[in-house]
């Protein structure tokens, strides 16, 4: 059953929230969240990006960068952007993105559940990217960003967090993207108790996004429990910063391929090829799939339409039976010689909220030679995959809207 604790969160002061909020680190790199930041001192982006505040060219993964994260979250506490609420709370934050909402859960997740896979994953995480986010926590001595939990909806939970946003707000703003962010300090006892009640009723929690956090939240509690082997377990430590949404409010954009050339074949060779696998019809304007079993394709200029021939995947299969896997078990892999997309540097990905325009761009400018369009992944397919204990391909889901980072921040201890 899952464990979910209240904690004593560190939150911007009210009027500061807006401007303090950002978006997550890995949604830009270093030139754009530099230019986001702009003259702004009080944007989150000087803790979740530091390298913007050294000079240009800074590794991102230089030890300075990690102790300027740590200098700039100190400076803001002590110049009272920050303040700590004086004892444990929960908290409901609420995103609004045109007619789509979902209001999830702030809470401490618990790294043991995680562990013994009562919080279950379905992707692989990368060494390098796990001892970023390692070195980050430690060096702040915090967690700061948020990892994006869901679980399989609840009536009782939703009916009380209604009643939680029947009162005023803490925090409520649009953000310049037009997704408003609506935030909610839940500090009374009883429903405190209510919310850990019915959580602990909840069979699972399922990693949406934040594979990388929530594993490096893991190795900095083991290192710490082996540096205090007379740990309680409740030390802030062995709990993690996260945001737990009910699945039927997920909201997930397509996750499109972009290919930097055909693998030696022309583009007739390379058609037909694919037309051992997959009907090809040409298509009259840009192709985004209706339906799962269909793919985009952009090649020389015009659209295709791909659809999965019978037999070319197994139906039975939570893994095999995903877009990805089809494209890449059918197409990617065999045609083009990309075994390995984690690591292949002749693909890229581009989330569907970019659009099939900027997969256009890509190849009209000559950087890609192609690109695919896929269907979201379902979230019914997500839980089915880690329920089974398997990984997704990579790049299968992108979750949208992202969640600030900066509205609040779980302190661990240095």
């Amino acid at each position: 059953m899952a464990i979910v604790k209240p904690f004593p969160g560190l939150r911007p002061r009210r009027e500061l929230a807006e401007k303090v909020a950002s978006p997550p680190y890995d949604v830009l790199n270093t030139a754009e969240a530099r230019e986001l930041a702009g003259d702004d001192a009080i944007s989150f982006l000087h803790v979740n990006r530091p390298e913007i505040d050294l000079p240009p060219g800074t590794d991102p993964y230089d030890d300075a960068v990690y102790a300027q994260g740590r200098t700039n979250l100190r400076r803001m506490i002590d110049d009272g952007v920050f303040v700590r609420d004086e004892s444990p709370c929960f908290y409901l934050y609420a995103q609004t993105w045109g007619y789509h909402r979902q209001v999830g859960l702030v809470a401490a997740a618990s790294v043991q559940d995680y562990a013994e896979n009562k919080i279950k994953k379905h992707e692989q995480t990368r060494e390098k990217k796990e001892r970023d986010r390692v070195r980050h926590i430690e060096a702040l001595g915090a967690q700061v960003g948020p990892v994006f939990l869901t679980y399989r909806a609840v009536p009782e939970i939703d009916n009380l967090f209604r009643t939680i946003q029947q009162k005023a707000p803490d925090y409520d703003f649009t953000a310049a993207d037009g997704i408003r962010h609506t935030f909610w300090v839940v500090g009374s006892k009883m429903r405190i108790e209510a919310i850990a009640q019915l959580f602990s009723e909840v069979p699972a929690l399922y990693v949406a996004d934040g594979h990388h956090r929530s594993a490096a939240a893991t190795i900095v509690c083991n290192k710490r429990r082996e540096r205090d082997p007379d740990y309680s377990g409740l030390e802030p430590w062995n709990f993690f910063l996260a945001v737990i949404f009910p699945h039927d409010q997920m909201k997930i954009l397509p996750y499109n391929r972009v290919i930097r050339d055909l693998n030696g074949l022309s583009p007739d060779e390379f058609r037909a090829k694919v037309g051992e696998r997959f009907e090809v019809a040409a298509a009259a304007e840009a192709f985004e799939p209706e339906q799962t079993k269909q793919f985009g394709m952009y090649l020389g200029g015009r659209w295709y339409r791909l659809s999965a021939k019978p037999g070319t995947f197994d139906e039975n299969d939570a893994v095999a039976s995903l877009d990805a896997a089809i494209l890449q078990d059918n197409l990617l892999g065999p045609i083009l010689g990309i075994e390995n997309p984690r690591t292949d540097e002749r693909i890229d990905f581009v989330g569907g909220i970019r659009g099939l325009g900027e997969l256009e761009r890509r190849v009209d400018s000559g950087e890609m030679a192609l690109a695919f369009s896929l269907h979201a992944t379902t979230i019914e397919q997500l839980i089915a995959v880690a329920d089974a204990g398997r990984n997704m391909p990579p790049k299968s889901t992108w979750f949208e809207p992202k969640l600030r980072s900066g509205l609040v921040i779980h302190e661990i201890g240095d």
